[in-house]
């Protein structure tokens, strides 16, 4: 069964803290008022062009491993080939912010006002990821409310391009889930349009599946290591 739902605005919205964070900026005690004022620019900008859409679609184990073996470009070992098969319930997702926020970005970079397009590439980027973690909770709360699933599950997403799972796997994903129906296309070179744009699965199983050492070889690579901070408090929750 396939959910489309048009995500609140209001909910999306990321505080100041998470967008200076983004921009590289840990504590907003000593930020220039001229950046404050950048980042309110931004969210007044970003508040009138958004336009929050989402998306989740369940599928099987055996339908999802062939989405995740795609063209066979995968690591050979990856944490998601490690979690999928221990899942209880499986759901891919997409979700957006809309086209007219990226585009708006690109319009400020292409007249050279880099300081504003740089927040508002921050700020749409931090609201997309509040869009996914929103259509993260439905999908949990639809599990509950159908008797499939409990609070002592847990849901993760985890999209291609990151994870040693291949950019590539986004073909197989978009050919499945068709969110051409809440605006998102995909490239030849497998980037999403808009770009302000996420997708992958979300995997739902007992919270253990989600904790793993950070040794594989797609870790070694990785920029972001977002990941320890959940492990983390997956094991303090646990």
């Amino acid at each position: 069964m396939q959910n489309i739902l048009e995500i609140e605005a209001q909910s999306i919205l990321p505080g100041s803290e998470d967008v200076l964070r983004a921009q590289g900026i840990m504590s907003s005690g000593d930020v220039d008022d001229r950046i404050i004022e950048l980042v309110e620019q931004a969210g007044k900008i970003f508040n009138s062009l958004r336009r929050p859409m989402g998306m989740f679609t369940r599928i099987s184990r055996d339908d999802f491993r062939e989405i995740y073996t795609g063209s066979g470009r995968n690591d050979n070992e990856t944490p998601v080939a490690d979690i999928f098969p221990n899942a209880d319930h499986l759901s891919l997702f997409a979700v957006t912010v809309g086209v007219e926020v990226s585009l708006e970005i690109n319009r400020l970079f292409a007249k050279n006002d880099f300081a504003l397009a740089a927040m508002l590439d921050s700020f749409a980027s931090e609201a997309v990821e509040n869009c996914a973690q929103i259509i993260q909770d439905e999908y949990h709360s639809s599990l509950i409310a159908g008797k499939k699933g409990s609070d002592d599950l847990v849901s993760m997403r985890y999209s291609p391009g990151y994870c040693g799972w291949h950019i590539s796997g986004q073909k197989k994903l978009f050919e499945y889930l068709q969110p051409g129906k809440i605006g998102i296309t995909l490239s030849d070179t497998f980037l999403m349009q808009p770009l302000k744009s996420i997708s992958g699965v979300i995997l739902t199983g007992d919270k253990k599946i989600h904790i793993y050492e950070d040794n594989y070889p797609c870790c070694e690579s990785c920029k972001n290591r977002s990941c320890l901070q959940r492990i983390e408090r997956l094991k303090q929750s646990a």
